[in-house]
């Protein structure tokens, strides 16, 4: 099966394919790329434009064709020339998962403006620090945003207010309605695909986030990433299975149906889920907000094909209570992004699905999305991987003082692309950090086998050093996932007078269970080194506390948690 992947791989980026891969200059570097790519992300929405009446974007009772979406992008970009924000200026936008955003994205990538993504979680202060930081000429907001943010609105009076979705006019708030409905043809506008696309901001451990500048060539070389990885790894499969003449010609499969349950304001629905879903004519149903029975229903009733989240929405849907009483039977994946898909999930789904496969990928901000991904049969095989590098990225391996390291040996990761992002907005020396000589530090610990798949051991700055031994979360907290009764877990350093630091881990038992923790610790015996057997347990049964990508909230909870309400 491996072998069979080698072939395909190398056929799919030979000169003669879509995904020839051949090397280009990026800002004084030598970077790998696709030959054959869309130069911006325009180039990309007027290809998507001609699927034409086909359902483009669903929320609740709402739906927009393709035609219809391409003629609001267009109406967009013209509002925004008539009132002075043209090529080169920002706009920044903040607000829940509507549909709006992926036109205003489109529209303004389209245009050479960059789309700053607010974080919708962000209090006033934060608002304001973001706004200052990245300096849009427009803010477009919901009314909640909207809300936190006119405490401050006196600071940025040059800055042009436009809401969304509100439930009556707002004084000095444009109403989208103007924007929507400005008319006109999409005017030509020459983008670079070095130009900013986007600035996200990147949740740091310490201090404020760093925005991150994703350029256009970074956006679209990732759409291609994800279509390959997905194409690639299918067609191995068939080969090894003697099936390869059952699959479909590229671009003749049925287009997918994506459930987006992850913010748009990151790259795990930005950018790895609705920019390829959207080349390939695809259609995006939004969801208010994340709940496993209401998604549970909008895959029955439209026929859901793919469901790209966090690991943990994966779980809550096969663990529901009520999953029997739905039809599932049209999903092709269940998966997802950013964060582990813990290796005992991807057996868990490949039973509970009838013709679905489990699938991860793992990538970051920096890197536009994918840095690597897995589905199927490889990932069935190798649950603790996430999988092989992407084609347009170089990975190794170094150790603390920079050293490359031998294959199949752990350190910190590295990785160099045309995907790669220009930087961090005002952050000079945080580039300078992050980004040397093209190869950017992931931060993640991991090694790389044989067969060139990724193994994430944990984040450089998750260890616990347990007198002197490194102890990695991801490593016990998938040994707790595999007690059936652990519905959710994460797992931290405690400091300790003696040791330096003793594992802690909160966990949620599943609903109508019961769970001691004698019982985890004996479970946690035949799978763990006494060492790393967490000293601390709390069991809850509410939910373990998220930011707004649905990744667990680690520091936070640590920094509630009283050691001595551990058992």
């Amino acid at each position: 099966m491996y072998q069979e992947l080698r072939q395909i791989r190398a056929e799919m980026t030979s000169a003669e394919s879509m995904f020839a891969v051949g090397e280009i200059e990026v800002r004084g570097e030598t970077l790998k790329t696709f030959t054959n790519a869309p130069a911006t992300l325009g180039d990309v929405w007027a290809l998507a434009s001609m699927h034409g009446d086909k359902t483009y974007l669903i929320y609740e009772d709402e739906s927009w064709s393709y035609t219809q979406a391409y003629a609001e992008t267009a109406s967009i970009v013209n509002w925004m020339h008539a009132n002075d924000i043209k090529q080169g200026d920002r706009v920044a936008l903040a607000f829940r998962n509507y549909p709006e955003w992926m036109l205003l994205y489109w529209a303004l990538t389209a245009a050479g403006i960059t789309v700053v993504g607010m974080n919708a979680w962000w209090v006033t202060d934060e608002m304001q620090y973001g706004l200052e930081d990245s300096a849009p000429k427009a803010f477009i907001a919901d009314i909640e945003r909207l809300e936190r943010f006119l405490p401050v609105r006196d600071q940025f009076p040059d800055m042009k207010v436009i809401g969304l979705r509100l439930p009556e006019p707002v004084e000095g708030v444009i109403d989208y309605a103007d924007l929507k409905n400005h008319g006109g043809e999409m005017p030509k506008v020459d983008v670079d695909g070095d130009e900013d696309a986007c600035i996200f901001y990147t949740s740091g451990t310490t201090g404020r986030p760093k925005g991150a500048q994703l350029t256009q060539r970074g956006c679209v070389l990732n759409l291609m990433n994800v279509a390959f990885m997905t194409a690639a790894s299918n067609a191995a499969e068939a080969r090894a299975n003697g099936t390869e003449d059952q699959l479909p010609a590229p671009g003749e499969g049925p287009a997918p149906t994506m459930l987006v349950t992850t913010p748009l304001f990151h790259v795990t629905a930005n950018n790895c889920v609705v920019q390829p879903a959207t080349l390939a004519g695809g259609t995006l149903i939004f969801m208010y907000k994340w709940e496993a029975g209401a998604a549970l229903k909008i895959i029955d009733t439209h026929k859901v094909t793919n469901l790209s989240g966090v690991p943990v929405m994966a779980r809550e849907i096969i663990m529901h209570p009520d999953f029997d009483k739905y039809d599932t039977s049209s999903l092709v994946t269940l998966g997802g992004g950013g964060a582990q898909l813990q290796p005992d999930l991807v057996g868990k789904i490949d039973k509970a699905l009838e013709n679905g496969k489990a699938n991860t990928g793992y990538g970051m901000t920096e890197t536009c999305g994918l840095i690597t991904a897995v589905v199927g049969a490889f990932f069935l095989d190798k649950p603790e991987s996430c999988g092989p590098l992407v084609p347009t990225l170089e990975g190794k391996v170094i150790d603390t003082d920079g050293n490359d390291l031998p294959q199949g040996e752990v350190g910190e990761l590295c990785v160099k692309g045309a995907n790669v992002i220009k930087g961090y907005l005002n952050r000079e020396e945080a580039t300078e950090e992050s980004i040397q000589s093209g190869w950017l530090r992931t931060g993640d610990i991991a090694r790389i086998d044989d067969e060139g798949f990724v193994f994430i051991v944990d984040r450089a700055k998750d260890m616990v050093l347990r007198g002197g031994e490194n102890i990695y979360c991801a490593e016990v907290e998938s040994a707790l996932f595999k007690h059936d009764n652990v519905a959710e877990c994460t797992v931290f350093g405690v400091e300790d007078e003696r040791l330096g630091e003793e594992v802690g881990a909160a966990i949620v038992v599943a609903e109508g269970t019961e769970l001691t923790t004698d019982e985890l610790r004996e479970h946690c015996a035949k799978l763990l080194a006494n060492f790393k057997i967490p000293r601390y347990i709390w069991l809850r049964t509410e939910k373990l506390p998220r930011n707004a990508s649905g990744k667990f909230l680690k520091r936070e909870l640590r920094d509630t948690l009283d050691p001595a309400d551990a058992a």
